[in-house]
């Protein structure tokens, strides 16, 4: 799978070159002072290709679903913006992204002697999101620029498992047990992007709002620090 997403992120990259060659040799094209980067129109539209890393956790009250220590996942996906008003850099992106989230952790138990002991889990949350961000970019010179984003995200879960290694059991992640999610997620986006042409990087972080939890009296919420590099065209 990874050597797959190599070669759709290589062939993306060459294509997106020689879209560029095209789009940008000024030929009949009306050109916005922001069109170099982000698509020759008098209101520039843009694509991009997302993927990276993900470090997740999740917060609760319920000891069972406190997975705190951060657990690695893959983030990849697809973006489109649209510049909000042709004499200000604001853009507004959204798009489909399939995110690998969860935690790790340990619950304070008795074994059936009577003595304390402590139960290694681990779990994994299969996400697709929708990202809903405002961002502002801040030209540096022609090809390079800084930019800031913040808005939100809603999220649906698709998978994953729950591990508990103590009963060496394993179990669906947002099945109807106790202690499993719900599937529906949201919260708050915020971070930073920086682009150089075509090149894209991107670092930032996903706060849930959503009680993920099936308990209404314990609350749970997923955290996710994601580092994205892509390209847009």
């Amino acid at each position: 799978m990874k050597k797959t997403i190599v070669i759709m992120l290589a062939c993306l990259m060459a294509v997106s070159g020689m879209n560029a060659q095209g789009r940008y040799s000024g030929e009949g094209v009306p050109e916005s002072k922001y069109s170099k980067r982000f698509g020759s129109h008098d209101v520039p539209i843009y694509f991009g290709f997302r993927i990276g890393p993900a470090f997740a956790f999740v917060n609760s009250d319920d000891p069972m679903l406190n997975g705190g220590s951060m657990k690695t996942g893959l983030s990849f996906g697809g973006v489109v913006g649209l510049q909000l008003t042709n004499t200000a850099p604001v853009f507004f992106e959204t798009g489909l992204t399939f995110v690998q989230k969860g935690g790790r952790g340990y619950v304070s138990m008795t074994d059936e002697q009577g003595n304390p002991t402590r139960a290694k889990f681990t779990f994994n949350l299969g996400y697709l999101e929708l990202p809903l961000v405002i961002k502002y970019s801040y030209d540096m010179d022609d090809h390079m620029s800084f930019q800031p984003f913040i808005g939100g995200y809603l999220a649906l879960g698709v998978g994953g498992k729950i591990r508990n290694f103590k009963d060496r059991q394993a179990y669906g992640s947002f099945s109807n047990d106790d202690h499993s999610f719900r599937r529906f997620d949201g919260g708050l986006r915020f971070g930073c992007g920086f682009s150089y042409d075509l090149a894209y990087i991107e670092l930032g972080y996903d706060f849930g709002l959503a009680n993920i939890g099936r308990d209404d009296f314990d609350t749970t919420h997923n955290g996710c620090l994601f580092l994205n590099l892509g390209v847009n065209f």
